[in-house]
């Protein structure tokens, strides 16, 4: 009785947004390198019924964003509600609870007010990281691999005293749980029917359509390779020389070049399995969700979906993330409020600029919890009006060794970025390019032609905002 009070004096304090009911369930499917190219995003060629379902059932953000391309920092703002300049990880090799040992995390902030916490899967890009947040803890497993000559050639190669990758990709006539994410589902499933009476908040971590792209062989069959295309493999013009990267995390598997652009089948093969892997790990979510029907929980439960960052697959020559540029920063974005919900808003999208860092806001304010100081904004007003006036800007940024920082904002026609010279403390580069938001790929830097001069100094003055020019040299370097 008390809980149901507390939720009703808290639930005041929100607005008429908010009613007096029993705090919801949450979970989050946090996935990992997924493009905004899905069904619901208006991609005709995907198969992810299951996510379009979702979306169905909840508001879908068009204009979604990471605030940095890369694991680690990308899931570090997620889980703390803070942006990676604030938090100084922009790398994958420090984990948070190495740098900040009393830092209030979502997963601990829930368990703190009641909640059981369970994370499942790649969570936390450092498995072992903030643990002790987590009433359940399933981390993500390392075997990526099934077919027996790919299991000897990696053991051959390790032999060799070579420290790769097996093959970038797989297509085995298996079962979904001989994969990981399989097993992610399953271990999910088993949980929640652990913790159908509690009060619980479940991270969902799907490695894939992350390398290397491994999917059941049945995936693999729902596309025809030769419908893919290859993109143009060309930098865009004017760019600064260090947008983009030389893609190692690919160039890491086997059979993949040490150096060059890839050729059209081996684009195409790629592009197949990451296709496959959306499909697959699509299906996992469904089985997740068909459990929330069958235990009586989806009534009670908030449920998102988030991408950690996007991904290339062959524009500009160049994949994997790691850069600035629209198509590496753009993500999906869904949340369905629980079935129950006296106000629910269902199949909506909203053109509203949002971010991953708004995450742990949003879902304290839907249960009805008021949240430490935190960054990001809440996005419940967008679930019960998408089309609300919102954030005239997203921002990401995403560094170049330690002194040069690429800065950057979309005001959802252009996206603008500043690269900063930390010892100079000085702009020392821009970019400015067309947000081409189906397809997402700038081919122009338009920050040198003179008929853009008045939207450079528009979008420059919308950076500033978020990077103000006094505090870009004085941000913390908190990397090993």
């Amino acid at each position: 009785m008390k809980k149901y009070l507390l939720a009703f004096i808290i639930s005041l304090n929100f607005g008429s947004t908010i009613f007096a009911q029993e705090q919801p369930n949450v979970v989050v499917f946090l996935m990992d390198d997924l493009r905004p190219e899905l069904g619901c995003y208006g991609d005709p060629m995907i198969k992810s019924p299951n996510i379009d379902r979702l979306a169905n059932e909840g508001v879908l953000f068009q204009n979604a964003y990471a605030q940095q391309a890369l694991c680690a920092p990308s899931r570090m703002s997620i889980l703390t509600g803070l942006r990676p300049e604030t938090i100084g990880i922009y790398s994958l090799f420090t984990p948070l609870r190495s740098k900040y040992k009393d830092m209030v995390t979502m997963p601990q902030f829930f368990k703190e007010h009641g909640y059981t916490t369970v994370s499942v899967g790649k969570v936390y890009h450092h498995t072992t990281d903030d643990t002790e947040s987590w009433s359940i803890h399933i981390p993500k497993e390392s075997n990526s691999w099934v077919k027996p000559e790919n299991l000897a050639l990696i053991d051959s190669l390790k032999s060799a005293g070579i420290n790769g990758n097996g093959p970038a990709f797989e297509c085995a006539d298996v079962a979904d749980e001989a994969y990981k994410d399989g097993r992610t589902a399953n271990h999910a499933i088993e949980i929640l029917q652990k913790v159908k009476d509690e009060k619980f908040l479940m991270f969902v971590g799907l490695t894939k359509p992350h390398l290397p792209f491994n999917a059941p062989k049945k995936y693999w069959d729902l596309y025809n390779r030769e419908q893919f295309n290859v993109p143009a493999k060309l930098a865009p013009k004017d760019m600064y020389r260090l947008a983009l990267t030389n893609w190692g995390e690919l160039r890491g598997y086997y059979g993949i070049p040490s150096e060059g652009l890839l050729d059209d089948d081996l684009t195409k093969e790629l592009i197949h399995g990451y296709h496959a892997s959306v499909s697959y790990s699509d299906a996992q979510i469904g089985k997740v969700m068909q459990a929330l029907e069958e235990l009586d929980l989806r009534k009670n439960t908030i449920v998102i979906l988030m991408g950690d960052h996007g991904y290339k697959l062959g524009e500009y020559g160049a994949w994997c993330k790691h850069s600035n540029f629209e198509i590496d920063v753009n993500v999906p974005f869904i949340i369905s409020r629980e079935t129950s919900y006296k106000n629910r808003v269902t199949n909506q999208k909203s053109n509203a600029l949002v971010e991953n860092v708004d995450l742990f806001k949003t879902v304290a304010e839907a249960c009805c919890f008021e949240t430490p100081s935190i960054e990001g904004k809440s996005l419940v007003p967008l679930l019960d009006n998408p089309n609300a006036d919102w954030s005239k800007g997203a921002y990401s940024l995403y560094p170049r060794g330690k002194n040069t920082m690429g800065f950057t904002c979309t005001n959802g026609e252009y996206r603008y970025t500043e690269w900063w010279d930390n010892k100079a403390q000085k702009a020392i580069d821009q970019e400015l390019y067309l947000c081409k938001q189906n397809y997402m790929e700038e081919t122009q830097n338009l920050a040198k032609d003179p008929n853009y001069n008045n939207e450079v100094l528009k979008m420059m003055k919308l950076l500033e905002i978020q990077f103000p020019l006094d505090k870009r040299s004085s941000y913390p370097q908190n990397d090993k």
